[in-house]
């Protein structure tokens, strides 16, 4: 009796053994279910966010590597690996011209930015054009194109693009190796960058001068942009092209509005609103309402931003315009940029500056 009794004693000492390790295992399983969980709902889409978001280094020497946060930079994740072309229309040739994307950029800081211009603002040229080009390439954009099978032109319509050969025309001698060289370190620098705004390639919109400070969008356009968006820049009283005066006749204003007629009177023409960047917004002349950018395009200032007064009279009456600035005004400007790099701020701090709220991407991630 003893002996069947220790036997049964150590029986249940066994089975109780067992369900205690198939409990800890069960909250073992349990708790590495929750893991898993956690990690694949939580931790993952965080670094794939991140991975896109994070602002990025842009490289500051010609031989530093194309993808600064790969640590293989032999992985194809450079723009020209995934080989992206940019079919251009050359305009006064009436051809399309079909290039690699980073010699688009090239030819685009070329036409666009003195390559005089400081090494930094080339640079944020350069993550502008590239920017503004994978923005249309993303949307399938091919509008203000006359032909068919062109993304864009080379004119203002899109960017103002030159071919090489071109550009050996513009630059002779020394200066072509010199500026294609200066422009390919810019381009090298921010290879496979560009400028987003939650998670897309933003609207690169730029000019060459403003009258001291930036545009909202939304003044000059008919649609706000939360990144473009008004802001000091005093460096431009600085530029050859700050401040310009033009003469025009009397009946020469009067057919290019298409008004009837114009009172040289001190309410002839009369300013209702000004835009927060200081350009005119909206202007009463000959009784007709334009906005500031409609009297701009129809007399051919160079900004909206302008002030005038008559001269002579009868018909010698003249209307003596004086513009302050270059261009629409809205996003980054370019002679702002340059001074701004002499300064010693870089490319990142430039278009940062210009275009609020912004991040600077990895293309590639934003096209896979």
């Amino acid at each position: 009796m003893p002996t069947t009794k220790l036997r049964r004693v150590g029986h249940h000492r066994k089975r109780y053994r067992q369900a205690e390790w198939s409990k800890v295992n069960f909250i073992l399983w349990i708790l590495i279910a929750a893991v898993t969980l956690f990690i694949v709902t939580i931790v993952l889409p965080g670094m794939i966010v991140n991975r896109i978001e994070q602002p990025v280094s842009i490289h500051t020497g010609v031989n530093a590597p194309v993808n600064p946060s790969v640590e293989n930079p032999n992985e194809t994740t450079s723009v020209m690996k995934q080989g992206l072309m940019v079919p251009v229309y050359l305009s006064k040739l009436d051809k399309i011209e079909t290039v690699p994307l980073e010699d688009y950029v090239r030819g685009v800081i070329a036409a666009e930015m003195p390559a005089e211009f400081e090494l930094e603002a080339l640079k944020a040229q350069a993550l502008a054009a590239r920017t503004y080009i994978y923005r249309r390439l993303l949307d399938k954009d091919t509008s203000n194109v006359p032909v068919e099978g062109a993304l864009v032109t080379d004119t203002t319509a899109h960017q103002v693009y030159l071919t090489k050969e071109a550009l050996a025309k513009k630059w002779t001698g020394d200066d072509y190796t010199k500026y294609w060289a200066k422009i390919t370190q810019a381009v090298e620098d921010t290879r496979n960058l560009i400028l987003t705004y939650q998670g897309k390639p933003i609207n690169a919109t730029f000019f060459s001068t403003s009258n001291g400070k930036t545009e909202n969008a939304e003044e000059i356009w008919p649609f706000a942009v939360p990144y473009l968006r008004s802001v000091p820049s005093p460096w431009d009283k600085q530029a050859p092209k700050y401040q310009d005066t033009i003469s025009l006749s009397l009946e020469d204003v009067v057919h290019k509005l298409g008004v009837k007629s114009i009172s040289t009177a001190k309410n002839g023409i009369r300013v209702l609103e000004r835009t927060s960047g200081g350009s005119i917004k909206e202007i009463e002349i000959g009784g007709s309402t334009f906005t500031g950018t409609e009297v701009r395009e129809k007399l051919g200032l160079r900004s909206a931003s302008f002030e005038w007064k008559w001269k002579g009279t009868g018909k010698n009456t003249k209307l003596e315009i004086t513009t302050y600035g270059y261009g629409h005004g809205v996003g980054l400007s370019q002679w702002g940029a340059n001074v701004m790099a002499k300064e010693g701020k870089t490319a990142a701090e430039i278009v940062r500056y210009y275009y609020q709220g912004i991040a600077i991407s990895e293309a590639s991630n934003i096209v896979n």
